[in-house]
């Protein structure tokens, strides 16, 4: 079963908040031709191109501090549409602690999200500030994973020193039941996820928005299998940056790098690995958590079947 776990979708850029020409929040704001995040990144664009998949997360976002929102309601009501395979990602904003677990609360019950959507450079909290703990615990206590957009945020906006993946091991720490995937390998601090992956069981990192710089994809992938934590990477698009099919291609050619040289290549069935990752079971994503207003309470899971 291919899972891609890194999709978002808007309406408007506006959506996206402060700084939005040049940044997009938790998302890349260029792609690798320099472009600029599209004006509309809506459902029927998400529906076509991630095709190629079987399931695929769609992330909200929300950041009091740049004026973003990307909806939750937005986001459950496209879900709704295709429950089987689409999966929810709530936003809340840990630096109004109480009404961040309201909300979470609200989107686990009502909104049938399944995982969070966090982005502390973004959204100007330590991730180890007292006021996410209560969103941690909550998350935890739901079974509901969180996603961290850590890494380069390009917009001037945002708070880069909260976008180290390190950060996260004292979360990781307090919390160790809680799923935790780190974004885009926390680029350009790969090394620090590798060691955060290799030091918690319940740590993962996604591989969007890092296929379309191939040098860097590729020396990440091998210092990933050298180091022995491959099998906790996860794949992930980056949609609308990049489309499902064209990550999976990129993924498949990284060896074409060390092609007539003496440099170490991925071993291919590693690569498939990443691809075909069992990522539901992983992330704790069970029949429980399947749409309580769908026509079919069928686990995503027994899809597989």
């Amino acid at each position: 079963m291919i899972v891609d776990c890194h999709t978002c979708i808007w309406q408007s850029r506006g959506q996206l908040g402060r700084g939005s020409r040049r940044s997009t929040g938790p998302f890349p704001a260029r792609t690798h031709a320099g472009a600029e995040p599209p004006d509309y990144a809506g459902a029927d664009r998400h529906e076509e191109a991630t095709q190629p998949v079987d399931a695929a997360f769609v992330l909200a976002f929300k950041s009091l501090y740049l004026d973003a929102d990307v909806p939750n309601q937005l986001v459950s009501d496209y879900i709704r549409t295709n429950p089987r395979r689409l999966i929810g990602f709530a936003a809340v904003d840990p630096t109004e602690p109480r009404q961040a677990v309201e909300d979470l609360h609200f989107a686990h019950a009502e909104l049938n999200m399944r995982g969070v959507s966090l982005s502390p450079a973004a959204q100007n909290f330590h991730p180890c500030h007292t006021n996410a703990k209560p969103c941690y615990e909550a998350a935890a206590k739901l079974e509901m994973p969180i996603v961290f957009h850590t890494g380069f945020r390009d917009g001037p906006e945002v708070v880069l020193q909260y976008a180290q993946p390190s950060l996260l091991d004292e979360v990781a720490r307090e919390f160790p039941t809680l799923r935790i995937i780190i974004a885009h390998m926390g680029y350009p601090w790969i090394q620090e996820t590798i060691v955060m992956l290799a030091k918690h069981p319940y740590v993962y990192t996604d591989i969007s928005w890092l296929l379309h710089q191939p040098w860097q994809a590729y020396q990440a992938l091998v210092s990933a299998y050298q180091f022995g934590v491959i099998d906790k990477l996860l794949f992930g698009s980056g949609f609308p940056y990049t489309h499902p099919a064209q990550s999976i291609e990129a993924l498949y050619g990284i060896n074409q790098i060390a092609a007539g040289t003496s440099l170490p290549t991925i071993p291919r069935e590693k690569l498939r690995g990443i691809v075909e990752r069992d990522v539901l079971d992983l992330l704790g994503i069970h029949a429980s958590h399947t749409n309580r207003n769908a026509d079919s309470n069928e686990s995503l899971l027994d899809d597989e079947d």
